[in-house]
This record gives structure tokens, sequence and C-alpha cells, in this order.
């Protein structure tokens, strides 16, 4: 009887061994789901959802310009479209208050800091380079003496880049690019644009700046 027993008992052992390992499988498994899911989403489904973002802010400035050209946005609202020729005829993005995720996920954020567009002082701009449409994605290919194009209710300013993104590196805590004047305690003497982006393709801390000075206005 014993031997017995004792059979019945080695036999039921790897069962639960099979079982478990199943399960810590099946664990794995869904994990890696879940982050190749997760992966998906930041870079194909997150960019298809910004398209359609840059779509309705475009439709909502063109309702603004022709009824309000001049009010005030919100925060998290479009206020100005960005164009740089040297990213293709068709690159167009939405410029809106606030650098916040949520603003940046519908174009480029303009930090709370920034003058409007055209104004004397630094207009600071911040995109992602990668996912959610990756506005910024082409950033440091930019030359001295490309120019960068905003477009407002009242007027198209044209830019002009004195310092490209790939000359520039610096910590997320920079503050100083921000500033009236980047770099000084002077006070500003023309309008200046400030252009922000991670510096690596995946998350890190440091920062590509680019520099630019507007170089003419078409009132519209």
């Amino acid at each position: 009887m014993t031997d017995l027993l004792d059979d019945l008992v080695d036999t039921s052992r790897p069962p639960r061994r099979r079982w478990r390992f199943g399960v810590v499988g099946l664990v794995l498994v869904l994990l890696g789901i879940a982050a190749l899911g997760w992966v998906g989403w930041q870079f194909l489904g997150s960019g298809i959802w910004a398209k359609q973002q840059y779509a309705s802010q475009f439709r909502e400035l063109q309702t603004t310009w022709e009824t309000a050209p001049t009010a005030e946005p919100a925060a998290g609202q479009g206020y100005a479209i960005l164009r740089v020729p040297t990213f293709g005829d068709d690159y167009a993005v939405p410029i809106i208050k606030g650098v916040e995720t949520g603003s940046l996920a519908k174009g480029v954020g303009a930090y709370p800091s920034s003058v409007e567009p055209g104004e004397v002082g630094n207009l600071a701009l911040a995109g992602y380079r990668t996912t959610h449409g990756a506005p910024f994605g082409k950033l440091l290919d930019l030359n001295a003496g490309d120019e960068i194009v905003i477009e407002t209710g009242e007027a198209v300013y044209v830019y002009v880049v004195d310092v490209p993104a790939r000359d520039v590196t610096v910590d997320q805590a920079a503050a100083w690019v921000l500033d009236p004047v980047p770099g000084t305690a002077d006070e500003p003497t023309q309008p200046t644009l400030t252009l922000t982006t991670s510096q690596d393709l995946v998350h890190s801390a440091d920062r590509s700046v680019a520099f630019a000075h507007l170089g003419s206005t078409r009132n519209k």
C-alpha cells in the first residue's frame, strides 16, 4: 500500500510543475503582447491620432481666422500654423498654446514665456522628434539659412535659421534657451525663434535646440 501511495505522489508532481511553467509562460506572452501594443501605439497609433488632431486644429483655425482673427487663444488651443519648406511642401503643423503632453500631442507647443509670432522677443516652440506625428522628426536636418514659416490669422512670418539644432545640445533643465535673448540678460531688440526637441530617438534628458531670427513679414 505504501508503494502505491508513493507512486501516486510521484506521478502527481510533474503535472503541477508543467502547470506552473504554463502559467509563467502565459504571463510572459501577455506581457510581450502588451509591450508590443504599447510600442505600436507610440510609433504608429499616436501618429495616426496626431494627424487627425492636426486636421481638427486646422479646421478650427480656419473658422477662427474668418470670424475673429485677433481672438486670444486659450491654453491647449491652436493659434498658428508652422511650415518648414525644407521638410517638404506638405509639411504643416498647428502651433498650440502650452507644452503639456496634451498640447504636444496635437502639434508643436509654444512655451508660456513665448512672445507672439513676429513680436520682439523669443518665440520658443517644442515638438516631438518621435511619436505623435513626430513634427520635429527632421529638426536636426535644418541648416543655417533655411526658412521657417509661421502663419497666423493676420500675417505670415518667415524666420531664418541662424544656429542649426544639430549644433546645440542642452539638458532639458537648461532654461536659458527660453530667455528673451537666449543665453544673455540683454533686452530683446528683434523677434527670434527657438525650436526644441529630444536629442535622442529614445527618451533622454538631452534636448537639441535651433535658433532663428525674423527675416520678413507679409500681412494677409
